[in-house]
């Protein structure tokens, strides 16, 4: 076939040259970047040539190619690498292959850095490893993350963004820059988006997260801390904020003589304040989790704030909504019995109280008649917290007496509330501004010859750990407390992603007992990696600033704080250990910590589908995704489980209807062997209690907590209350992120 039968077509080339084009040349052109993959050239070369207008130019050409083979990826994943290989080509045309092209963005310190190493810098470029992307992860980096010159065009290639990240991080030591830029380029691990967006750039923003509780309950206080939430989110961070100490309304005000409207508008004016203020520049929505203890006298309006349905006078959707709940609470709930609810006017201490010290307190409260207060049925607030749950997903349910019994920050005082994603756990005040700075392991990287290497993964660890300690220092703060809280305590946050992908590629059942096996192992492997990465750097550095009186400084590690929790029972834990947990604690008796937090496996939505891998450690909730491009919304096949089927010679054109079809399950297929359908469930297909045991087994080794989300096709009050107090009872610090929720019924496929 050639265009010379029909009128003939020109191409306008970049040098503005006009050259005819063949069918011949589009087919060749789109051959080049096929070597390896199941696609099918010529059927993509022939939808491009029909779609094509004389006068078109090469750009345009190759962004039509990347839209055709983007829109194929429903009938095989590799169209998808394929598409996103033309994309790479066409940015590779037109943009340098040196670091030199982003000189302009550079902080000056670390521009001079380049410059004197530029020879080396561009030397260790690896353009080729850019076309490892899929379309989706690259469009991702495309849209929020490569570089953009004043009038938008992208100047940055992905490599050159990965070196520009490893510069910014290790500015002065060009060995650990080229250390750190080859393992991200091999997509071993990665920086969160924060540090991604501005390592290496005038404006070095890269942590993620930010703690802080209202600085007081005034007007002055209140609009302080709304100041300092803007700040943050103009710098790209998102906000965990606890709300508790902010009086009920109904409540006396002094200073007037009136009475407080409560937590509503200060609410309603902090939502409109996220909307406002979006994360660096438009890149990502400002994001605000606020926490709330369920005492609140203003509870049951905090949990309808979410609500679709309602006023919106008396909504604020664009917040998150976090409950930071007791063991008290629990036990009441558990019983049948009365919960009161307080003015935190009147109680100011009991968010600075946990365990028996809260519940003591807390009781005299009860006591105390002299005190304004609503009595209640507890199951009446719990019935109406998964009320809400039901409806909205919302709110999330962390565990405050966990998170403070089993914290390495203890010593400092007491932890008021988890972060925007529910993985961090850090004490904060008014006078300190909790930060983390965050990065991911991608654990289907360290599979080699169906095992997985565990030295490996405690190389790539200690490297992690290595510059996330650099990025506290090369840090821009927003706010000076929040300097002054991160250069004191240096706390980091580990996490991981694909390690569902893990699963499925050792053809391990994700709710299977081998599954908790090697769950375990990867996260003790972490765990003692980064704190053994850390007590080297204390070595060097010195232990941080408020390290004497820690429980790491009494030779506690998490899992001794679980024990003494009576969680677990430590010497049974380590029995059959890999790593020399002994020496361990003998160097860190002797040299320290240099941070005071190691591991918080985070949600990595973004840095996931960058990297092709499924999120953090979750199932996958379907085996077919709908992936939106310009052409419009088309379903993508699971890439694991398509290349299992091909190995079985099951894969075929009626097998992927009948998994599209069937709504991205293969338990009906009857096709399909049972081994694989057991490898390949996904969320909706698995009990509950199978991803809450995994969550429990991991958490010994997580210092700070996790982002786990819950998954429940038909929730009801009962299946949900039995999920919580599971969770609660094995000992969770948080015991749900997102309840995921969905229809019943589907639509019919077509």
């Amino acid at each position: 076939m050639s265009t010379s039968s029909t009128m003939p077509i020109s191409v306008v080339k970049r040098s503005g040259k006009r050259e005819l084009v063949s069918f011949d040349q589009i087919l060749e052109r789109v051959q080049s970047q096929s070597s390896g993959l199941n696609v099918d050239p010529v059927s993509v070369a022939q939808t491009v040539v029909q779609g094509i207008r004389d006068g078109i130019t090469t750009s345009e050409l190759d962004k039509f190619t990347v839209e055709t083979a983007a829109a194929m990826a429903v009938q095989h994943p590799d169209y998808s690498i394929m598409a996103a290989r033309v994309a790479v080509s066409d940015l590779h045309k037109k943009t340098s292959p040196s670091i030199r092209c982003v000189f302009d963005h550079m902080d000056p310190q670390v521009k001079t850095f380049a410059e004197d190493n530029i020879d080396r810098i561009d030397r260790e470029l690896k353009f080729e490893r850019d076309l490892g992307y899929t379309i989706f992860g690259f469009k991702t980096l495309e849209r929020s993350y490569l570089l953009k010159n004043d009038v938008g065009d992208i100047i940055e290639r992905p490599q050159i963004l990965l070196m520009r990240n490893a510069l910014g991080i290790h500015c002065g030591d060009i060995e650990k820059s080229i250390e750190t830029y080859t393992e991200t380029s091999l997509k071993k691990f990665t920086h969160a988006t924060p540090t991604m967006f501005n390592a290496g750039t005038k404006n070095p923003n890269m942590a993620s997260c930010f703690l802080l509780p209202v600085m007081d309950d005034s007007i002055d206080g209140i609009f302080e801390t709304l100041k300092r939430c803007a700040k943050i989110s103009k710098s790209a961070g998102g906000i965990g904020l606890s709300f508790t100490n902010v009086r009920a309304g109904g409540s006396k005000i002094v200073s007037t003589g009136g009475k407080s409207a409560g937590l509503l508008p200060f609410l309603r004016t902090y939502d409109a304040t996220a909307r406002a203020v979006d994360q660096g520049g438009g890149k990502r929505k400002g994001a605000f989790a606020v926490y709330l203890e369920p005492w609140h006298l203003d509870i049951f309006t905090f949990l309808d704030l979410k609500k679709p349905h309602g006023t919106d006078e008396l909504r604020a959707r664009d917040l998150f909504y976090a409950l930071w709940i007791c063991d008290l609470f629990m036990q009441r709930v558990e019983g049948g019995k009365r919960w009161t609810l307080f003015c935190p006017r009147d109680c100011p201490d009991l968010v600075d109280l946990y365990g028996e010290a809260f519940e003591k307190r807390y009781m005299e409260y009860e006591d105390d008649s002299s005190l304004r207060k609503r009595t209640i049925l507890a199951r009446d607030l719990w019935n109406a917290i998964l009320d809400a749950q039901i409806e909205t997903g919302t709110p999330y349910m962390l565990y405050k007496d966990a998170a403070n019994r089993c914290s390495n920050q203890k010593n400092l005082g007491t932890i008021r509330s988890s972060n925007l994603c529910t993985e961090i756990m850090e004490v904060s005040t008014d006078k300190e501004v909790a930060v983390c700075n965050l990065a991911s392991i991608a654990l289907p990287k360290f599979i080699r010859d169906e095992q997985f290497d565990f030295q490996e993964l405690y190389r790539i660890t200690r490297i992690v750990t290595r510059n996330l300690n650099r990025v506290i220092d090369g840090n821009l703060y927003p706010l000076e407390e929040a300097k002054t809280s991160n250069l004191t305590h240096r706390p980091v946050g580990i996490g991981v992603q694909g390690l569902a992908d893990c699963f499925m590629l050792l053809d391990i059942p994700f709710d299977s007992p081998e599954a908790r096996v090697l769950n375990r192992d990867i996260f003790e492997t972490i765990y003692y990696a980064a704190l053994t990465e850390s007590c080297e750097l204390a070595k060097e550095l010195g232990p941080y600033d408020s390290y004497l009186g820690s429980p790491a400084s009494q030779g506690k590690l998490q899992f001794d704080l679980w024990e003494e929790c009576g969680k677990v029972k430590v010497s049974d834990l380590l029995m059959h250990s890999r790593w020399d947990w002994t020496s361990l604690k003998q160097n860190i008796a002797k040299n320290g910590l240099r941070n005071s937090l190691l591991v918080a496996p985070m949600p990595t939505a973004s840095t996931a589908q960058i990297m092709g891998n499924t999120e953090c450690f979750e199932p996958v909730t379907s085996l077919v995704y709908l992936r939106r491009v310009l052409a419009g919304e088309f379903p993508v096949l699971n890439a694991l489980l398509v290349a299992k089927l091909e190995e079985l010679n099951l894969w075929s054109e009626e097998m992927r209807l009948d998994i599209i079809a069937a709504n991205g399950s293969i338990q009906k297929i009857k096709a399909i062997p049972n081994d694989v359908k057991k490898v390949f469930k996904t969320a909706w297909e698995m009990s509950q209690r199978a991803i809450i045991d995994l969550a429990a087994d991991r958490a010994v080794f997580v210092d700070q907590s996790q982002s786990l989300n819950l998954f429940m096709a038909d929730a009801t009050r009962s299946k949900l209350s039995s999920m919580h107090f599971y969770a609660w009872k094995k000992g969770l610090k948080t015991g749900m992120y997102y309840l995921r929720s969905k229809p019943a019924s589907n639509a019919i496929q077509v």
